[in-house]
Parts: structure tokens; C-alpha cells; sequence
């Protein structure tokens, strides 16, 4: 994992300890968990082809730029760790006060996929 990724999250109080990036393959594995939702991030991923989940769960793409790719100074790299995990705390919490009773899967998932729209790098509505 990236030790700016990891920093960050240190620093915003998350646990990191047994974290690892994760390929698509092993949540294809027969004892692997069945996502409800599967949201990529990375600006890159929208272009790419992404496997069929199982369960079929629903998907969306909130993009934003990726900080991994930033070069600069460390401060530098530090401040886009922190820009996207601004965005991304802003739409998980919208995301988070969505009613998530599927009772119209459709409608939800417009909803999730509207959610990487609705807020700009600073993290404010847009």
C-alpha cells in the first residue's frame, strides 16, 4: 500500500494495522463476501472494464483524481491524500443518509452513481 495512503488514514484516525490492497480475483473465490455495492474511485477505473461482482451488486463510479499518481514534494503528495479523502468522506457520508431499504434497486443506484458528482475536491456541495 502507499505510505501516503497509509499516513493519512493514521492521521485521520483509522486503524491500518493488516491492511492490503485487494485484486478483483479474490472476491470471485467461492468463500469471498457478496458486496452489496462496489464503488471504484480512481478517475482511471472509469474507462476500464470492471469484472462481472457476484451477487450482482450495485455499482458506481465517483471519480476522483488519483493521489497515488501526484508527484512533488511529499508535502505536496501529503495535500492530494488529503483532498481525496475530503471528497470521499463527503460522499460516504451522503451516501451513508441514503435510504438503503431496496425497494427500487434502480432509483438507489442512480442515487449512489449521482453521489460522485454531487461534491467538489473541497469537499463542499457542488
Amino acid at each position: 500500500m502507499n505510505a501516503f495512503a497509509l499516513d493519512y488514514l493514521r492521521t485521520a484516525g483509522f486503524n491500518v494495522d493488516g491492511l492490503h490492497s485487494k485484486a478483483w480475483d479474490e472476491f470471485a473465490a467461492p468463500a469471498a463476501p457478496r458486496p452489496d455495492f462496489v464503488i471504484t474511485v480512481c478517475d482511471d477505473a472509469a474507462g476500464e472494464a470492471c469484472p462481472v461482482w457476484p451477487g450482482a451488486p450495485i455499482t458506481a463510479h465517483w471519480g476522483v483524481p488519483d493521489p497515488a499518481a501526484v508527484a512533488g514534494s511529499d508535502d505536496e503528495k501529503r495535500r492530494a491524500f488529503a483532498d481525496a479523502g475530503r471528497v470521499l468522506a463527503a460522499h460516504i457520508r451522503q451516501f451513508l443518509s441514503l435510504p438503503l431499504v431496496i425497494n427500487d434497486r434502480t432509483r438507489l443506484e442512480r442515487q449512489v452513481r449521482d453521489l460522485g458528482a454531487a461534491t467538489t475536491p473541497d469537499g463542499g456541495d457542488a
